[in-house]
């Protein structure tokens, strides 16, 4: 079987989704094709919560992007009807020469955002179930809070079917080859025809780029639900934002308010490289050890039982930005992998992103950090 698409996208996680949804409504023939069916366990956009946050530490270029993204998330959850955003406000927490708290510090100051400076001793008089060290401050921004992920890609893609996007699921690609201008998608029962193509397969990209060699890394990450072994009042989300810590020189972590599941932490990096056919979901006694470790130290009454685990998967570039460009050597394949363990809450605008690229050739944000490097 053949049939012509103006847009094909592989995956449809947070990227595929959004980028299948946007298209759509600009009017585009869209094929949306998925091995699994979204939003499901297997990559990189689950475990209940996902972060959102102005003040982009990473670097101040990201902050116009996310301040579309707020809108565009506001706009899905009216369209959609259900709610996708809960605002938490959030803290950037660590010495003053941290990268959590110099870069919140420069995109706030930069691009004039609401935001405070609070010592430790501030901190934990207003969030007392957060205990920072004495020689740490925060960045407090008051519009960071909480994504809803299986919810939001849900959302993204019965707005997408509702455009007129064929979406399928359960059906792996076996290769894709460029057909004239156009490209040629294999599945294990079909074959597809389609003018642009979009990579947006997370941790499977690599299998996807046959011809060339891009510096992507997959790493295994373990999100953590505790319950709190006192004052569960205090992890609220009324009470207890979003918070995201350097406890020291390269080592990250990060947590959200109990939403009835627990409190959920998570390191940011420090997993293991791997690789997604291979991925080691079960968790050990010494990862739940060194979590619990950092708790004792700056979340002291999170540490009660461990309610649930989730491993997922980053997908990195060497310097942890996003890449969001074309193939090198096929201009109508569009790569929006890998995100770099950060780029859930981007998801809405990248989207959109998308659609622009291939609709007008050009997007009206600045990509240029995401470019090949």
């Amino acid at each position: 079987m053949k049939t012509v698409f103006d847009v094909i996208v592989l995956g449809l996680g947070a990227m595929g989704s959004a980028s299948a949804c946007h298209l759509a409504r600009a009017g585009k023939r869209v094929l949306g094709l998925d091995r699994f069916t979204p939003p499901h366990v297997f990559g990189s956009s689950h475990g209940q919560t996902r972060i959102i946050r102005e003040a982009y530490l990473e670097h101040p270029a990201y902050v116009p992007l996310i301040q579309r993204a707020y809108d565009l998330w506001h706009e899905l959850e009216s369209e959609a009807g259900r709610q996708l955003f809960l605002r938490t406000g959030g803290l950037m927490i660590g010495k003053p020469e941290s990268a959590v708290v110099a870069g919140a510090k420069r995109s706030a100051e930069g691009h004039n955002l609401r935001h405070e400076i609070l010592s430790a001793g501030e901190v934990k008089q207003r969030f007392p179930a957060l205990v920072p060290g004495e020689e740490m401050i925060a960045v407090w921004e008051p519009r960071a809070g909480i994504l809803f992920p299986e919810a939001c890609v849900e959302s993204h893609l019965m707005l997408a079917r509702r455009y007129g996007a064929t979406l399928r699921f359960n059906e792996p690609v076996t290769r894709w080859e460029p057909d004239g201008d156009g490209v040629r998608v294999f599945t294990a029962d079909s074959v597809f025809l389609g003018s642009h193509l979009v990579l947006a397969a997370g941790p499977w990209i690599r299998s996807l780029l046959f011809d060339v060699n891009f510096p992507f890394s997959v790493e295994r990450q373990i999100q953590f639900w505790f319950e709190p072994c006192s004052n569960h009042e205090q992890f609220g989300p009324e009470r207890c934002p979003i918070h995201i810590w350097e406890q020291g020189p390269g080592g990250f972590f990060y947590g959200f308010p109990d939403l009835g599941n627990g409190v959920k932490v998570a390191r940011h990096h420090e997993g293991e490289l791997t690789d997604p056919e291979k991925l080691r979901r079960d968790v050990e006694p010494e990862e739940i050890d060194s979590m619990r470790e950092l708790l004792r130290r700056f979340l002291p009454q999170a540490g009660g039982a461990l309610r649930s685990t989730a491993v997922c998967m980053y997908t990195n570039m060497p310097d942890f930005h996003f890449f969001i460009d074309h193939h090198p050597r096929h201009r109508q394949v569009l790569i929006v992998s890998p995100c770099s363990g950060h780029g859930f809450k981007f998801s809405s605008v990248i989207g959109e992103i998308v659609g622009e690229l291939i609709g007008e050739g050009r997007s009206r944000l600045d990509l240029s950090l995401f470019r090949r490097r």
